[in-house]
Parts: structure tokens; C-alpha cells; sequence
């Protein structure tokens, strides 16, 4: 026995160009009967958030699927699922296509190789397919955008939410973030997550779209943007700070990247940015106020 709602709807052209439309989205739980084979035209993700079955992939083999798992559906693969026939499973889907499928492809958030992804925590994506399912509700004028809106954001909480994990078992790209700043080579920072370069490579390709080098550069280059516009630190004290030893190779990598000198990247946040800094994120249910 199983129980399902689900709702399907077609966007306008004007609308595929907001980058990604949603095609329909749906909840069910139970002992759903299969899906497939069969191939679509459109991505799905299918969240698993309890519960058991199997998939298979496109080479003809069959895998577990345990939860909390992610089933990725991409056009013109053939796929081929199902829960276990006696306990079931709880899902939900959204359907969704449009061009920014192909920039999120790259960018490592949707995965034509890996069908079969394994989560750590359903509740975020389960809540954002549900904000996507209140969006559909009939009669409402700006469902479209909505729901294209939600779409990007689920995109974001799968990708947070995904189980890459090194040798310890702690998420790759936190721990990665975490050791940014140490003047380490990328195989050393290999070394100390239990993996081999090539392996953080794949890891590192996979969560977050590009190379370990590049991952850490933007951490170390977003950092010195904070110090720079925040403090009144040398530029070499910057430089220390995010991790590189030699102020000139820093200043001629913060222009290369950035598009500017890092002092000329201080006077302008000067002379844009009223007001003081702060490192403390602001509380969205109870803001600073200005007070007159």
C-alpha cells in the first residue's frame, strides 16, 4: 500500500528563460511499485528519506539504496528503481529543466555519472521540495517563478547536503575550508584527510565544482576581501593571514583574479561602504535597527 500526491505543469518560453523551470513535483510514501526502465527527456531528483529499495544504473548493475539517498534522473539515461516490496520507502521528487541544468552540471551540483548519491541529512531537501509543493498549489498566479526560484535553492540544499566524506568521515569540503588558510601544498592537504590527490581531486570536482587549488583560492582570496575592506591591516599582514608568505606573489595573484590591486580593492570599499564592520551575522528574526 503506498499513498502519493503529486502535481505536473507546463511553464511558458518566456519562463525557461529564468534559467530553470520546474515540471511537476510530487511526495509519496509506502511500497510504491517501480519505476521503469525508462528515459526522460528532463532532470528529476528523487530524495529518500526513509526506508530501503534498489536502482539501476546504466551499466545493467543493480545497487542498494539505503536512506538518506539521492536519485538523480537525467535526460537520455535510462533508469530503472524501486522500494523494497515489503517496508517501502518515503520519497519525493521534483521534475525540472532549462538551461542553468547545464551550468549546474558543471559546476559538480547535478552528477550525469553518479545516479546514486548518498545524503546526510534529508530534512533540508525534503523541506525545500515541500516549499516547492506549496508554491504549486492551483490558483497561484506566480507559480512559475516561484517554483523556479525553489528549484535553484533545492539544487543548493542537495549539494549541502550530500555525504563526501574523507577518511575520517568528515565532509571533505568543510574540512578542506577549514585548513585553508595553512600554507599547504594540494597533495598535503590530501595527506592530512586520509585521501590521495587524485581523490581529493574527484571530491573536491564533485562538491564543488572545480580543483582543490582553485576551492581553496577562492576561500583565501574571499578572506583577504573581508580583511582588506574590514581592516586596517598592511597588505602583507593580508597576505599572511590567508596564507602566502610572499606579499608580491599575493598582490599579483589578488589582481590577476580579482581584477585589481588589493589596495586600490581597500579604497574603493572605503569610499563605497558606509559605516562600521562586523563579523557577526545578523539575527534575520530580530535585525539591527538604525536608531534616529
Amino acid at each position: 500500500m503506498y499513498h502519493t500526491w503529486m502535481r505536473y505543469f507546463t511553464p511558458n518560453p518566456l519562463h525557461h528563460r529564468l534559467g530553470l523551470v520546474c515540471l511537476g513535483v510530487g511526495l509519496q510514501h509506502g511500497t510504491l511499485p517501480p519505476v521503469g526502465p525508462r528515459t526522460l527527456d528532463h532532470h528529476v531528483a528523487v530524495v529518500i528519506s526513509a526506508g530501503h529499495g534498489w536502482c539501476t544504473t546504466p551499466d545493467g548493475h543493480r545497487h542498494p539504496v539505503t536512506a538518506p539517498a539521492l536519485l538523480w534522473l537525467t535526460p537520455g539515461v535510462a533508469h530503472h528503481y524501486g522500494a523494497d516490496p515489503v517496508t517501502g520507502w518515503d520519497e519525493c521528487f521534483v521534475d525540472f529543466t532549462g538551461p542553468a541544468t547545464e551550468t549546474y552540471t558543471e559546476l559538480g551540483y547535478i552528477e550525469r555519472d553518479r545516479p546514486l548519491v548518498p545524503l546526510t541529512d534529508p530534512g533540508p531537501p525534503r523541506a525545500a521540495v515541500g516549499r516547492i509543493a506549496r508554491a504549486a498549489r492551483r490558483g497561484n498566479p506566480l507559480l512559475e517563478v516561484e517554483t523556479s526560484a525553489a528549484v535553484h535553492e533545492l539544487l543548493v540544499v542537495l549539494r549541502r547536503a550530500r555525504a563526501d566524506t574523507d577518511a575520517r568521515g568528515e565532509p571533505v569540503l568543510t574540512a578542506l575550508a577549514r585548513d585553508a588558510f595553512l600554507p599547504l601544498s594540494v597533495a598535503e592537504h590530501a595527506a592530512r584527510h586520509g585521501m590521495t590527490p587524485a581523490e581529493l581531486r574527484t571530491a573536491v570536482r564533485r562538491g564543488a565544482g572545480c580543483s582543490p587549488k582553485d576551492y581553496l583560492l577562492g576561500i583565501r582570496l574571499g578572506r583577504a576581501k573581508e580583511l582588506l575592506a574590514g581592516t586596517e591591516l598592511p597588505v602583507a599582514a593580508v597576505a599572511r593571514r590567508v596564507g602566502y608568505d610572499d606579499p608580491a606573489y599575493f598582490s599579483r595573484l589578488f589582481t590577476r583574479r580579482v581584477g585589481t590591486a588589493p589596495v586600490r580593492f581597500r579604497d574603493r570599499q572605503v569610499h563605497s561602504v558606509p559605516g562600521g564592520w562586523s563579523t557577526q551575522i545578523p539575527d534575520p528574526d530580530d535585525p539591527p535597527l538604525v536608531s534616529g
